[in-house]
């Protein structure tokens, strides 16, 4: 039973590749429910994580960064962002303080005007920034967009990450929680696991691959018990030969390495031994794939 006063809503994180938002979510919600890397584009789904607290419930809502979409992914990745604008009680636009304002920038403002909710401005990475050049980019941002809040944060160390909490939730509506209190996101694990595969592959492999690989899950086999071994078979899929021959890297290792560090955070997730088969499949032009994206679970 709640407490009156109790509030409850929807709070969607946006912004450009790398501002951080990924990394916010985590710190927000406690726990690692959206992997993070410095690859652009490392987000392809709307990622549910669900703070709960005596006072409110807050369900933050990772988005896919902000860029102009070339393939049929990355369309749909931009349509999943722009659809969570429109379903949230608040906006909390991310800017990544430690690069500079240009059209990526303007680009990621104009979706604003498809918003008719209030819209935080987070100033992320504070803990990179010279002191003095805050206050001007406060004011050159404000200049934008009337914002109903600007809060400079560090989403890496916590800066302000409460006070942002609390601005949030005196903005969001007296409401029953909307996910169980103990809920963290509404992603399976299998997603999960898929992810964890792909954020390893981010870690190891040069700028070209993150853009033309993807994880899918094809068979599970659970273990009984905290001592069993569960068994995970999962493909890697890139577009082309060579991208193959990278991700196995010489002798097998590029893949050993990705298979080993990836099955250590997939055992910390589901608390549990876990052999994972790991194979590389090429599918060319896997990106226009509606089939593929469909399995992927990247919205339409």
């Amino acid at each position: 039973m709640t407490v009156p006063g109790y509030r409850s809503g929807m709070v969607a994180l946006l912004g450009r590749p790398n501002a951080g938002k990924s990394t916010l979510l985590n710190r927000m919600v406690g726990a690692k429910v959206a992997i993070v890397s410095d690859k652009p584009q490392t987000t392809r789904h709307r990622i549910l994580g669900v703070l709960s607290r005596p006072e409110g419930q807050i369900i933050f809502v990772d988005t896919p960064g902000v860029h102009r979409p070339h393939y049929r992914m990355n369309k749909r990745m931009m349509n999943t962002t722009r659809h969570v604008l429109t379903d949230v009680d608040l906006v909390a636009l991310l800017i990544d303080t430690t690069e500079s304002l240009g059209a990526g920038t303007t680009y990621t403002l104009g979706l604003l005007s498809e918003v008719g909710t209030p819209v935080f401005l987070l100033l992320n990475k504070i803990d990179k920034l010279k002191k003095e050049k805050l206050l001007p980019l406060i004011d050159t941002l404000s200049r934008e967009y009337d914002f109903a809040e600007i809060i400079p944060v560090s989403a890496l160390r916590g800066d302000n990450c409460e006070l942002f909490f609390d601005s949030c939730l005196k903005r969001l509506p007296e409401s029953e929680p909307l996910y169980p209190e103990d809920t963290l996101t509404d992603r399976t694990l299998r997603f999960l696991v898929a992810e964890l595969v792909r954020e390893q592959l981010l870690h190891r492999t040069r700028d070209e691959l993150p853009y033309t690989t993807a994880v899918t899950i094809e068979a599970w086999e659970e273990g009984e018990g905290r001592r069993s071994t569960t068994r995970i078979s999962a493909t890697i899929l890139v577009d082309r030969d060579s991208q193959k021959g990278m991700v196995i890297g010489k002798g097998g290792r590029m893949l050993r390495a990705v298979g080993t560090a990836s099955r250590k955070e997939i055992e910390k997730l589901i608390d549990q031994h876990v052999f994972l088969d790991l194979r590389v499949k090429v599918r060319a032009g896997w990106r226009e794939s509606e089939p593929i994206l469909d399995k992927l679970e990247i919205e339409t």
